[in-house]
């Protein structure tokens, strides 16, 4: 789906504000009046940033500025999917190409976005983000919703993003977010480690664990809806499975072993919609394979991140990654 100039304007009027916003970290660890959570978190992100530059990632000026922002997100991001499938039907960008988002700085304008895809016959997912990167373009802020995470979630999320500013592949959305979520997620073990902060690495570990768990299980009951779509023409039968469908698959997500979430508690509130399955198999469906590839590479990220130099003009940057 192609996107109006109006659009345009918003996320300009909203870069510009978040832009404005910044204050250099140092500045604001030197004023008394900075609240203690968030003078140690802005730490944190300094001591990321010097790990990131550690493991070949592209740092640059990023997160060397904090941005105050209100509420728990720093944009509201859309995903839709057409009648019938589980992957994202996607929006253009002219220097992006097809992205399978769309994110708005007004929450608002978001829901209008997608109660107009739900007018059209389209099935969305709304969520908010609380990190929001140009993709090194511009020295992007820690913005303040960064800061509410958890330490483990925040050094995840800095990763993830700066693997971005390194590498970003038009048109390669989901190898774009699932290599930036695999090294994301081991690159926050790897870190505290590296802090010798072990009982927080074995934390982040069952953290991530747990969060794969869940994942593989909502990638398997999307594989079950995509077979059921290709298998049965829409109507009451077809949504009665799918509901059976989902409904065996929140059971499933309640007796997950799981060492750091309430499994029952989280069944009940996963969003497992059509879109929001497309989501995750944007983010979380190659991370196994990166895993095998991690095995082979006797855990070494620094060269798991040098083979993303490798793969920029591949044709499918997936499989000339995981080559070899």
């Amino acid at each position: 789906m192609g996107l109006s100039g109006c659009y345009y304007s918003h996320v300009a009027m909203g870069q510009n504000r978040l832009l404005r916003a910044r204050k250099p970290i140092e500045s604001v660890l030197a004023d008394p009046e900075t609240p203690r959570e968030i003078r140690e978190k802005l730490l944190l992100v300094l001591q990321v940033r010097e790990f990131a530059i550690e493991l070949g990632l592209e740092v640059g000026k990023q997160y060397t500025s904090f941005a105050e922002w209100p509420g728990d997100r720093v944009v509201t991001t859309v995903v839709a999917t057409r009648p019938g499938t589980v992957t994202p039907a996607g929006f253009r960008f002219l220097l992006l190409g097809q992205l399978p988002y769309k994110g708005f700085f007004d929450r608002e304008r978001a829901s209008r976005e997608a109660e107009s895809l739900r007018a059209d016959g389209l099935n969305v997912c709304e969520f908010g983000v609380s990190a929001y990167s140009t993709l090194g373009w511009m020295d992007d802020p820690i913005a303040e919703p960064m800061l509410r995470q958890p330490s483990g979630q925040l050094v995840e999320v800095i990763l993830h993003e700066l693997v971005h500013a390194t590498i970003y592949l038009k048109g390669h959305a989901d190898f774009n977010e699932s290599i930036a979520s695999f090294i994301g997620e081991e690159g926050s073990v790897l870190f505290f480690k590296s802090s010798l902060q072990p009982d927080r690495a074995h934390r982040r570990r069952l953290e991530i664990e747990d969060t794969r768990r869940i994942n593989a299980e909502l990638l398997r009951f999307r594989d079950e809806v995509s077979a059921l779509y290709e298998s049965q023409d829409e109507g009451t039968g077809r949504d009665e499975i799918r509901q059976n469908l989902e409904e065996r698959a929140r059971k499933r997500i309640r007796n997950l072993p799981l060492g750091t979430r309430d499994p029952s508690e989280l069944a009940d509130v996963l969003r497992m919609n059509d879109a929001c399955l497309a989501l995750t198999g944007t983010y979380a469906s190659e991370l196994e394979r990166y895993a095998e590839l991690f095995s082979r590479l006797d855990g070494d990220l620094v060269a798991l991140i040098a083979r993303l130099e490798d793969v920029e003009d591949a044709e499918d940057p997936l499989e000339a990654l995981l080559a070899n």
